[in-house]
């Protein structure tokens, strides 16, 4: 990375998407302690608003990440204020549990527009300015869900791998404009996505403020892909490639791997699940009415 191309966090401007609520608030004061200029992007925009209000230099505005429309309104307002953008998070995202083949198709629409169309829309409406000034950096949220397949979670898997692929590939594809992606991969986040759901039992759990740490440092280094913890992508790795499928098996059913199909508590799941259907319904009367054009982003 040229000396050029680094970039200063005191006044840096950072848009983050689905910054209202859990990792997206969190890396909002994480940057914003540091000196950044933070733009909130979300569906949810009185969350947003209420959020950034209590941040300093911080903005907000209603978000919409799988219309394209709703980036180019949106990201209008930040260079008209800012005149630019030098760090995207694409955070936003939906994590629907249980079984695939009950899975309801809004339902499975609304976590591949928000968890992978959301992060092409968002990388594609900054890079050309990135690339312009010759200088950016690009995170996207991901997930160990974008390593490790779990039961429960076939499209929420299928989504974060393939948003851990967009960004090996952007990342490769940008190298040598002085633009940067990096993917970081959280474990289990004690956020609203994984209320009702059994936490811990062999896989590591982390807080908000632990992935948001792992977001701001990654403008620092730059590398292509961060865990939450840190060992646990490379832990996987080297399991992949070392350890006996007979012996990964039996630790799965050991820590119960299979826990996201079968130990929800719907109950404690229930605002969370409500939230999901209403905009999984939405997402479907908007795609209806303008099949060109998807417009509704779920809850992160």
């Amino acid at each position: 990375m040229s000396d050029t191309s680094r970039i200063n966090l005191d006044g840096a401007v950072v848009v983050i998407t689905g910054g209202g609520r859990g990792i997206g608030a969190a890396t909002a004061e994480a940057f914003t302690a540091r000196g950044a200029h933070v733009w909130i992007g979300d569906i949810d925009t009185d969350v947003a608003a209420a959020t950034a209000a209590r941040l300093p230099h911080c903005s907000s505005g209603t978000l919409d990440v799988t219309s394209v429309d709703s980036w180019r309104e949106f990201l209008t307002r930040v260079i008209e204020a800012e005149g630019r953008i030098d760090i995207l998070v694409n955070n936003a995202g939906v994590m629907p549990l249980g079984s695939f083949v009950d899975e309801s198709e809004a339902t499975t629409d609304l976590i591949l527009d928000v968890n992978v169309r959301g992060v092409v829309n968002g990388m594609r409406a900054v890079l050309p300015g990135m690339v312009e000034a010759g200088r950016g950096h690009i995170v996207n949220v991901a997930s160990m869900a974008g390593m490790i397949p779990l039961a429960g979670m076939v499209t929420y898997n299928g989504s974060k791998f393939a948003a851990l692929g967009l960004s090996l590939a952007a990342r490769r594809e940008y190298s040598g404009t002085g633009v940067t992606v990096t993917a970081v991969l959280p474990s289990a986040v004690r956020t609203e996505l994984a209320s009702g759901a059994p936490l811990g039992k062999g896989m590591p759990t982390v807080d908000p403020e632990d992935v948001a740490a792992a977001v701001v440092d990654s403008v620092r280094h730059r590398r292509e892909r961060v865990s939450v913890p840190g060992w646990l992508a490379p832990g996987w790795t080297a399991v992949q490639t070392l350890v006996p499928r007979f012996i990964e098996n039996a630790v799965r059913r050991l820590v119960d791997d299979r826990r996201a199909l079968t130990g929800i508590d719907a109950a404690v799941r229930r605002a969370y699940l409500d939230r999901i259907e209403r905009h999984a319904a939405d997402h479907t009367a908007a795609s209806t009415a303008a099949p060109n054009r998807t417009r509704e982003q779920g809850p992160r």
